[in-house]
């Protein structure tokens, strides 16, 4: 039976592993003409089923994003930055980040000014990227050109079918690569809602209605719901009346604030906001907002309306009837700025850096859990009699939120810096700015430090001294962080492991850790790759290595940006008897397809394949694949003897670890014989 099982998965892999050419994506392209002398290109791509093209709007570090370079011409100018349709938006796991993508279709639009009467050729070209479930391609360059006719004549575009090959042999400048999207009308690919985005949008909710009841135990806050209560209940009629009039007053706190996540998300853009959200500057930005409201929680000062505002807004509440009861909930918000103000700005600018209609989600967390209360105790009044007695302990509250946003403020600061990769906010630095704001918050609960609007106290509630005691715990939870341990709890905040002075802790330099790291030393041009296994990126050096010390070479085919090889290094790779393999019992030789660097003068060739010259380190490898194992498509794996013979079948994308791990004990065993 278990031979019968070894035999089945063994033709799973070579099924999976068909050498084949990819081509999954047809480009298009056409003119329309908008006035006597403007003119809008329209570039189509039609992509096979499974497969998706990625948008132009990539956030560094992710996968290579669909670029246009359209050559300078005195003939005419581009009129803003290449447009494209709506897409997919998925949060990605692999880069940690949100990537927008088009399935079955995608068109572009880029609107141009002829500068001349005359007739003229508009060329250029593009660079994009495609993967499915199991597959990602090298970037992929085609060129086009657009005939521009003379006045009065039929506009023509024809593209260059010969230069649809799979090789990289320009490099697209870098402001071609940041255009931004922008709704299409033209494109009729229709948006479905994914799961994930539904997730983080409830997860969104969650946190926002946990802000809006951190707001309502502010001291701005939490002393006017006995108050306003009260006023209800004693100036309506009846007990009935005086729930109704509650619950309007609730429900006007609602529209306001979901009025102004409205706003938000209409004077910058459903789309825009998330784009926003990876720009350098706006982190930055974002950085010194929640620093100011920190400082401001802290006692420092107090952020306030202008009082003419809530003057004019009180003599409205005077009114009565439905108008009068919004406006007395105007007024909360407007008197109650000084507190709500900050959490509000931090929580808009935490649905910002997700975008869509997350500031509209955001907003309607937060008012329902300040709304909810007046209401309730409108309806039970004699629950106000259980409500604690107002007093420092809001201060404290207060205080304690002051130095929530002084640690999250740091979170957008190392978003601005890696995008940079200026390197000035690096991992330990990070830890020890958390460990640091959160070691002098347990001293002020434990009541060794005091603010300037704090009260005297003779003693701290047990409350007060179980919350110190968490974040204490938390405070040392985060020291081991200095020399390497993953703080899996707050993953998602410091910046990567690979993003810090020394990659494996404080004082500490971790090497393979395996048999063919000889003397506990890398080997000449080698490196560690994912998960400290030894790599070489050089065929030629790593074939030499591995005959050095006997053992087989695996040939990883794979892409910085290729988001299938990264789950594979993620899922399989790091499975302990894989990855045992793969550090004692083999030699991997790591080609990156999509490495731009260039090739020397005297390495530069042409290719066989196409008659295209190759002038990348990333190409020569996507040729080598293409050329020796007729195969495209990355990851794709491959057992060698030394003399460059296949051990075994070819491997690709697959998951199963036991289907991995069989394939490579069969190309040792071959190797051994």
């Amino acid at each position: 039976m278990k031979k019968i099982l070894f035999i089945l998965s063994l033709i799973l892999i070579s099924v999976n592993v068909k050498a084949q050419i990819h081509d999954p994506v047809k480009w298009d392209t056409s003119i329309e003409k908008v006035s006597e002398n403007e003119y809008d290109l329209i570039i189509k791509a039609t992509i096979e089923s499974g497969w998706h093209l990625y948008s132009q709007n990539v956030p560094e570090n992710g996968p290579i994003p669909t670029s246009f370079n359209f050559t300078e011409s005195k003939d005419y100018e581009l009129a803003g930055k290449t447009k494209e349709g709506k897409g997919h938006e998925v949060y990605d796991n692999v880069f940690e980040m949100k990537i927008k993508y088009f399935g079955d279709e995608a068109v572009f639009k880029q609107h141009i000014k002829t500068l001349t009467d005359k007739a003229f050729t508009i060329e250029g070209s593009l660079e994009f990227m495609v993967c499915d479930d199991t597959n990602c391609l090298p970037p992929t360059e085609v060129e086009y050109s657009f005939k521009i006719p003379k006045a009065g004549e039929t506009a023509v575009a024809t593209d260059k079918k010969e230069d649809k090959s799979f090789l990289q042999t320009t490099i697209p400048d870098k402001e071609d690569t940041k255009t931004a999207s922008s709704s299409d009308t033209s494109e009729k690919e229709p948006i479905t809602e994914d799961k994930t985005k539904n997730r983080s949008l409830w997860a969104l909710f969650f946190l926002s209605f946990l802000a809006g009841f951190a707001a309502l135990l502010t001291p701005c806050v939490f002393p006017m719901i006995p108050m306003t209560v009260s006023f209800f209940t004693k100036q309506s009629k009846s007990k009935a009346q005086g729930i109704k009039n509650a619950v309007v007053y609730g429900i006007s706190i609602v529209v306001l604030y979901v009025l102004l996540g409205t706003v938000i998300t209409a004077i910058f853009g459903a789309d825009s906001l998330n784009a926003l959200s990876t720009n350098v500057w706006f982190n930055i930005i974002f950085f010194i907002l929640l620093v100011v409201f920190a400082i401001s929680f802290l006692g420092a000062f107090e952020i306030t309306l202008p009082s003419s505002w809530g003057t004019k807004v009180d003599s409205q509440a005077d009114r009565g009837g439905l108008i009068g009861i919004f406006f007395m909930a105007l007024a909360l918000a407007i008197v109650s700025f000084s507190c709500t103000g900050p959490i509000v700005g931090t929580a808009l600018v935490a649905a910002a850096a997700q975008g869509g209609i997350a500031p509209v989600i955001s907003m309607f967390g937060f008012s329902l859990a300040i709304a909810l209360p007046f209401a309730l105790f409108a309806a039970f009044p004699g629950w106000m009699n259980s409500l604690p007695k107002s007093g420092g302990w809001l201060n404290t509250v207060k205080v304690v939120l002051g130095f929530l946003e002084l640690a999250l403020a740091f979170k957008f600061l190392s978003n601005a810096d890696l995008v940079l990769q200026a390197h000035w906010l690096e991992r330990e630095v990070f830890i020890a700015i958390w460990i640091t704001v959160f070691g002098v918050l347990a001293l002020y609960l434990f009541g060794k430090i005091k603010l300037p609007h704090d009260s005297t106290i003779d003693h701290i509630s047990v409350g007060r001294l179980g919350l110190g005691l968490v974040v204490l715990a938390f405070t040392i939870y985060m020291i081991p962080g200095l020399w390497g341990a993953p703080l899996k709890i707050i993953s998602g905040f410091p910046p990567p492991m690979n993003y810090s002075e020394a990659p494996y802790g404080v004082g500490y330099t971790k090497l393979g850790g395996g048999e063919s790291v000889s003397g506990g030393e890398i080997p000449d041009h080698a490196h560690l790759g994912p998960h400290d296994i030894v790599a070489f990126n050089d065929y030629g050096l790593g074939m030499a290595y591995a005959k050095k010390v006997n053992k087989p070479v695996l040939l990883d085919f794979t892409g910085w940006a290729c988001v299938n090889c990264r789950k594979m290094e993620a899922r399989v790779w790091s499975d302990p008897r894989v990855l045992q393999i793969l550090k004692n019992d083999i030699v991997l030789i790591s080609l990156y397809v999509d490495d731009k660097r260039p090739l020397p003068e005297n390495e530069q060739y042409t290719s066989k394949v196409n008659g295209r010259k190759i002038k990348y380190i990333g190409a020569k490898w996507s040729d080598f694949q293409i050329s020796k194992y007729k195969a495209n498509a990355q990851p794709y794996y491959v057992l060698l003897d030394h003399e460059g013979n296949n051990l075994n079948e070819h491997a690709a994308y697959n998951t199963d670890i036991e289907i991995y791990l069989a394939w490579l004990k069969e190309g040792i065993g071959n190797f051994n014989k």
